[in-house]
């Protein structure tokens, strides 16, 4: 039978009550956790420079990528979990639970090598000049090195929650970013070091956070606990299919980004790269808040889903749509009427004006993406959530792939402002697609009532 607090938290708790209980703490653990990013652009854009701020951004995707492998095992592993554990299955969870750890860490290790060792061919071969060669493989080479532990660090905040550890998974996340913040500090102001002691910070602080949870799991002092792993063929498809939607989502975006830096640097050279680093360093502010939101409610939502309790996964998920619609909104009206301030905290005025009158215009086109793009994100969480990766997958892969590379098509003849106008327009048309999905959601009800689809 499931725990006792697992049941207690998940089935017995108002709709309302659960969302603020787990939803909330959530958004701000992850916020918290993204923010050492954020603090990372701002310090390197304005310590070292504009060209080792184009520098990093070159590298990020490759960085995400590298993340992208095991976080698809972390979150693929937790869905099934969840509903393992809602249907009281607690033996089956502790080895999907203790097989998932094994390949994430081994997936760490193969990934990490990969990017370690190619690194300086693949930037010369997006086209990037001398200059900026050295700042993007530096950054890059050092997240690689620790790829084997900072990986697990997605991974954790999943069990924790999966757990009931809300507050576990807040304190993680704020302590990992704390840590990561003061590290940075002082590799990069104090020491007076370069782009590599920027990625040296942020990749202690993330192993730290995630070795001290493991320990947590290793010492059985969670629900969930360590037993010999038992792989099989239908394990690791479940693992892979259910975590496919958030994998194709890091992976095809980040291609999508390493085009658009390619383009960028024959466009309009580092300066254009730059701003286009801005504007996702924008989107990683209120992106956190949107998938925290929704991803921690997925452990409550799956584990109503697999006790058949349709009503209140229904609840549950007004409370996310309407609070990603807010959030969502917000932000977006703020970086429309407040272009000059974002862009300043990252590159100051002085130092490039090229870079911030274009970055200006860039934020206000992009801004308007964030009407519609909370419901894409509510979604896509949601059908992982219930386990039905396809209609996850196909969010997923057409707002992070498929859309934009018909936009960057469709809009090239405009220039810089087709690559700025990518965001809304990928935005609006993955909404579309989203709302044809959702119009689905009775029909998928019926069929698990009815028995005709396949238990987890």
């Amino acid at each position: 039978m499931p725990s006792d607090n697992t049941e207690k938290l998940f089935l017995g708790t108002k709709p309302g009550h659960l969302f603020f209980k787990t939803a909330i703490p959530g958004a701000i653990g992850m916020l918290a956790s993204s923010l050492y990013y954020l603090l990372e652009a701002i310090l390197v854009g304005r310590v070292l420079g504009a060209e080792a701020f184009a520098g990093i951004n070159l590298a990020m995707p490759f960085v995400i990528i590298n993340f992208a492998v095991s976080d698809m095992i972390g979150v693929g592993s937790s869905v099934p979990i969840a509903i393992k554990l809602g249907r009281g299955k607690n033996k089956e969870a502790d080895s999907i639970f203790s097989a998932a750890i094994v390949m994430i860490i081994a997936a760490g290790v193969v990934t990490g090598s990969l990017l370690y060792i190619s690194a300086p061919s693949v930037f010369r071969l997006m086209g990037a000049d001398e200059h900026l060669i050295p700042y993007a493989v530096d950054y890059l080479r050092t997240y690689a090195t620790f790829s084997p532990f900072t990986t697990l660090v997605f991974a954790m905040d999943n069990y924790l929650r999966i757990c009931g550890k809300i507050k576990g998974s807040l304190m993680m996340n704020i302590g990992m970013a704390v840590s990561c913040v003061i590290f940075e500090l002082f590799f990069l102001v104090i020491l007076k070091g370069g782009i590599a002691s920027a990625a040296l910070g942020t990749c202690l602080g993330m192993s730290a956070a995630a070795l001290t949870v493991l320990s947590l799991f290793m010492r059985k002092k969670l629900s969930l606990r360590f037993s010999r792993p038992q792989f099989h063929f239908s394990l690791i498809k479940t693992i892979v299919s259910c975590g496919l939607p958030t994998f194709l989502s890091n992976v095809s975006g980040r291609i999508i980004s390493i085009v658009m830096n390619v383009m960028l640097l024959s466009l309009g050279g580092a300066d254009a790269v730059s701003v286009y680093g801005i504007l996702m360093s924008a989107d990683g502010l209120v992106m956190p808040l949107l998938y925290g939101t929704c991803d921690s409610l997925q452990p409550s939502v799956g584990y109503n889903w697999g006790a058949r309790r349709f009503d209140r996964v229904g609840a549950i998920e007004k409370y996310c749509f309407g609070t990603g619609a807010a959030v969502s909104m917000l932000f977006g009206l703020f970086l429309f009427l407040f272009p000059d301030f974002a862009v300043s905290l990252f590159i100051e005025n002085s130092e490039s004006m090229a870079v911030h009158a274009l970055g200006t215009g860039a934020m206000m086109l992009a801004a308007t993406a964030y009407a519609v793009r909370w419901i894409s994100v509510c979604t896509q969480c949601f059908m992982s959530a219930i386990g039905r990766p396809v209609f996850a997958a196909s969010i997923s892969v057409s707002a992070a792939f498929v859309f934009p590379l018909i936009l960057i098509i469709a809009l090239h003849p405009m220039g810089l402002d087709g690559i700025w106008l990518n965001l809304p327009g990928t935005a609006l048309l993955t909404a579309l697609l989203s709302i044809f999905i959702l119009t689905r959601y009775k029909g998928i009800v019926r069929d698990e009532i009815s028995g005709r689809r396949t238990s987890v």
